[in-house]
């Protein structure tokens, strides 16, 4: 698996690749002053998927998807094809094929969509593995339960 680490107050630290069958101890990102220990404990299930942080520990991650590096061109080929056909210039045969083109395009954007798995607490970033069906989408309760836990835990420290 690839990782785009980040550190609890969610500086980025680097991309590392992770053999989760080795299960190294620590990597060294390529922006860290220091190793940065993964804790395996719990971090993969029965089936071998992640369950949580391998970076911070935190046991709740949120499935995502990332886009191509194509996908703002072909948005901005939608609008302007959504335009044509507004003014009516759809009729044209060669309007129409241009137009096909771009839906197939569109299309491919959405299949080449990767799935990533972030976690709440770091915002670490974790491409390139199998994701279990249990990790829902982005819940907005459950980070701003996360941020006040964050806050709570910088005023505890700051008081000590």
């Amino acid at each position: 698996m690839r990782a785009d680490v980040r550190s609890i107050p969610g500086e980025r630290l680097g991309r590392v690749e992770i053999d989760e069958a080795a299960r190294p101890v620590r990597v060294r990102p390529p922006l860290a002053e220091r190793d940065l220990y993964l804790d395996w404990e719990g971090a993969l299930d029965d089936a071998g998927h992640l369950r949580s942080c391998v970076a911070c520990g935190h046991d709740r991650l949120y499935r995502s998807r990332t886009l191509p590096q194509l996908t703002p061109f072909v948005v901005m080929f939608a609008f302007a094809g959504a335009t044509i056909g507004i003014l009516g210039a759809s009729t044209n045969p060669l309007v129409v094929g241009l137009l096909a083109i771009l839906l197939v395009l569109d299309v491919g954007v959405l299949l080449l969509a990767r799935p990533l798995l972030v976690c709440y607490r770091c915002g670490t970033v974790y491409d390139r593995l199998p994701i279990a069906r249990y990790h829902q989408r982005w819940e907005s309760t459950v980070a701003e339960r996360q941020t006040e836990e964050l806050k709570s835990t910088e005023n505890e420290e700051t008081a000590t």
